[in-house]
């Protein structure tokens, strides 16, 4: 059964693109991106990875 680890990652608008390829390159997956809990403005992306064995 694959096992998997989570990551929250908070996102400034203006490099999300940089932040997004340097999670990526480290094996994390992008899930999902929601509006902070305490400022609509300020993003949050739900990272996911395999854990390693």
């Amino acid at each position: 059964m694959t096992k998997w680890e989570y990551s929250t990652v908070p996102l400034l608008v203006h490099a999300t693109k940089q932040i997004l390829d340097t999670w990526g390159e480290d094996g994390w997956e992008l899930v999902q991106v929601v509006p902070g809990p305490n400022n609509p403005e300020q993003l949050v992306a739900y990272l996911k990875r395999e854990k390693a064995a």
